[in-house]
């Protein structure tokens, strides 16, 4: 049983035959008829060499049902039938197999960089994916979930997705961030050296239980606010949705890990304070999937970084500093991606400038009046202070006031490298919230 001649698996055509032998079409011959006829063009016509004797009387009914033309039959010398249709206007689509290219090489493989051959056996990269089937500049709000290259039976229903548009949520970095993440997975249980996460003296073990306090319910707004989004991203930019997925186990991570660390030192979690429950309220205020990642990750995210690296160095034990070095190390992924994704949704609506100016100046009037949480301040100044003899105080309160211009700083290079000038870059990270997220 086999297609005469084989069916071109780049477009559909105009004509072919299939070989069924004595499958009848109740036995297996519409596996064979099905796929055939959707290579065909409507009006098409497909032969088919059948030595079923079912099969004349069941073809005809079938065609009308499924809105073919049934041409007739006619036998062979060598007792067969020959039964001839034509494909009408509807049918289940063959897949959109991609054209060979004329080198012999794959597609998969001629879209690996030069220089980095893959290994046999392994499967292709997500780059490569998406070179093969590349992304469409806008996608078709009626393919529902199926997978990017899958030819989609016309009749389904509608879903609601409404992030269509490439340029909007997908940056070319993407596969490549992609991969980063998944390598990059870390277990709590086996990558943290809890057992040298020392006791430490009252004042010291509240003041740590207050940062892992502050830094675990920021990272629970950075666990849900990405998470909004994931149901409205059309499957044809899945990539970014499982980069969103990776994200969101990062951050599920981290929440585990600053709540652990806070469980060991035995004198409770520290205050949320009003300051940072309406900081962090304003972040769900965001329906606009640029604006989100810009406040988010590009200026939030962007800023913890600096946040966790004072906390690695500060750190009263190595458990504590491999928690912040590693949550650090997942952050910057996060914070590239969201620069990656405003800087090129700007340079496709350089608008989006004066939108996101807006959505700054918007957050920093509700922010009005409201600072560094007191909590927070002395936190993090008696964990650089590693003491509370006044002396060490003092230095702990030099070192968080660097802190802050250090943010301040990073927060105007990583707005200049997203797209803003400079005028602007200082303007907007001066209106940051005071909670750093």
């Amino acid at each position: 049983m086999s297609a005469q001649p084989v069916a071109e698996p780049v477009a559909a055509i105009a004509a072919i035959a299939v070989d069924a032998g004595a499958l009848p079409l109740g036995g297996g011959l519409l596996a064979l008829l099905r796929p055939a006829l959707g290579r065909l063009q409507p009006g098409g016509a497909l032969a088919l060499l059948s030595s079923s004797k079912s099969t004349a009387q069941d073809l005809p009914a079938w065609c009308r049902l499924e809105r073919h033309e049934y041409l007739g039959g006619a036998p062979l010398p060598d007792g067969r039938h020959q039964h001839l249709i034509r494909r009408g206007p509807h049918g289940v689509p063959a897949p959109r197999l991609p054209a060979p290219r004329l080198d012999g090489a794959t597609p998969a493989a001629a879209a690996a960089p030069a220089g980095e051959p893959r290994p046999p056996g392994l499967p292709p990269r997500t780059r490569d994916l998406m070179a093969q089937v590349p992304p469409p500049a806008r996608a078709d709000p009626d393919s529902g979930f199926a997978p990017r290259g899958a030819s989609v039976e016309p009749g389904g229903p509608p879903y609601p997705f409404t992030l269509l548009a490439r340029d909007q949520v997908m940056p070319p970095e993407t596969a490549e961030l992609y991969e980063q993440a998944v390598a990059a997975q870390w277990d709590p249980g086996r990558d943290i050296p809890w057992h040298k996460a020392g006791r430490l003296p009252p004042a010291m073990a509240q003041a740590l239980a207050q940062v892992m306090t502050f830094l675990a319910e920021n990272e629970l707004s950075a666990l849900y606010v990405p998470s909004r989004f994931l149901a409205r991203l059309h499957p044809a930019y899945a990539e970014v949705a499982m980069l969103l997925a990776a994200q969101l186990a990062d951050e599920a991570r981290h929440i585990d890990v600053f709540l652990k660390r806070a469980a060991l030192l035995g004198v409770g979690l520290g205050v949320s304070s009003a300051t940072t429950a309406l900081s962090l309220r304003t972040l769900l205020a965001y329906d606009d999937f640029v604006e989100a990642s810009f406040m988010l990750s590009v200026l939030g995210e962007g800023t913890f970084l600096d946040l966790l690296r004072f906390v690695e160095e500060q750190a009263p034990d190595e458990a504590t500093a491999e928690i912040a070095r590693r949550a650090r190390a997942d952050e910057a992924r996060h914070v590239r991606f969201g620069l990656c994704h405003v800087r090129h949704a700007l340079v496709a609506d350089p608008t989006l400038v004066t939108r996101l100016e807006q959505a700054v100046r918007r957050r920093a009037a509700v922010m009005t009046g409201g600072g560094i949480p007191a909590p927070v301040q002395d936190a993090f100044t008696l964990l650089a202070a590693r003491g509370d003899h006044p002396a060490d105080v003092a230095r702990g309160h030099d070192a968080f006031r660097a802190l802050l211009e250090t943010m301040q700083r990073n927060r105007q290079r990583r707005l200049a490298a997203a797209g803003f000038s400079n005028e602007q870059a200082a303007h907007l990270s001066a209106l940051h919230t005071p909670n750093f997220m």
